[in-house]
């Protein structure tokens, strides 16, 4: 499900976002600035996760000045009066808070593809704390400037060029190429961690190329309306995190007793299925999306007579998926006896 839904559906996300700022920036036709795109990402992936880590390390001081500058500028020509009493309510509040989640915990699967490399002496929870607040700090800085930003009136279509309709022209050039940039940097970490959820699943298969032409695709139907299609992956990645994290947290808490050597034994033990999880993750999934649901294409019961909550699909299916694994995990707490 990561490697399909988060791999590919990131990799058609961002790089939506990467082909809508390249062509901005140059003028050329999105869809040959998509092929652009998608070629420098599986490029730099191919090679692996050395190369992934020299991209990263170049491309951060051109994206921490760029993004920098467009924050004070976005801040500085924000009218947030403008929107002022006339807000989505409780349901648009809840639908962000769900798009919010689902675009930062999207990510919690992928930390195991590189803490993989970490030595065994290294500080587990500088680790954990670092990688929070990377997270947390980033994506609560953005989402201001984004909020920040929607409060600028504009004509444009293309949604980077919206973004950055308002800067000075050095400035809005600098931003597009970090957006571009920023759209690889995140989609070579989508090819790899996709990689590497087949390899954790025993099927050891050249599939980059062929997932980076499916989610090349993807991208180019998303080239149309990019906004409603992103806010409608976001909370469809939500729906599954929720759940996910609702088996894993509990599951956490559940052997919070154990020794630590037999836990990390679990994680290669073959014959470890927690049918338990599967099923409480499964049951909280279904549940939640079939009556929670608010999306164009589908609207759940619930979300349909009670429109003014908005979408509380993953919040419903964290607390199902906690409590049912709590239920289903007997055999957890008789180990703890």
């Amino acid at each position: 499900m990561n490697a399909v839904i988060a791999g590919i559906g990131w990799f058609a996300v961002n790089s939506v976002s990467g082909t809508l700022a390249l062509s901005a920036l140059t003028g050329m036709p999105a869809p040959l600035c998509l092929v652009i795109i998608v070629l420098v990402q599986v490029g730099i992936a191919f090679f692996g996760h050395n190369l992934v880590h020299v991209f990263e390390r170049w491309a951060l001081p051109l994206l921490a000045v760029a993004f920098l500058l467009a924050t004070i500028f976005t801040f500085t020509a924000a009218t947030p009066g403008a929107v002022a009493g006339n807000t989505g309510g409780v349901g648009g509040f809840l639908l962000t808070v769900g798009a919010a989640f689902g675009y930062a915990a999207g990510w919690n699967p992928y930390a195991t593809d590189c803490t993989r490399y970490l030595p065994t002496t290294a500080n587990a929870k500088r680790a954990g704390l670092f990688a929070g607040l990377g997270v947390f700090v980033s994506y609560t800085v953005l989402e201001i400037v984004g909020a920040a930003s929607a409060t600028i009136a504009t004509t444009e279509e293309n949604p980077t060029a919206a973004f950055t309709g308002h800067l000075p022209s050095f400035v809005a050039g600098l931003t597009l190429l970090a957006i571009a940039i920023g759209a690889i940097s995140a989609n070579v970490i989508n090819v790899y961690s996709g990689a590497m959820s087949f390899l954790a699943l025993g099927i050891e298969l050249p599939l980059t190329l062929r997932r980076a032409i499916v989610a090349g695709v993807l991208a180019l139907t998303g080239l149309e309306d990019a906004g409603e299609k992103y806010e409608a992956f976001l909370l469809i990645i939500a729906y599954r995190i929720g759940p996910w994290l609702g088996v894993y947290l509990t599951d956490w808490y559940l052997r919070r007793r154990q020794d630590e050597a037999a836990l990390a034994g679990l994680l290669f033990d073959r014959t470890h299925n927690p049918r338990g999880g599967f099923a409480a993750m499964s049951i909280a999934m279904a549940v939640s999306i079939a009556l929670f649901c608010a999306q164009t294409l589908y609207t759940g019961p619930v979300a349909a007579a009670f429109p003014g909550i908005g979408d509380l699909t993953f919040e419903v299916g964290f607390v199902l998926a906690a409590g049912l694994h709590t239920l289903f995990g007997a055999k957890v707490r008789r180990q703890l006896v």
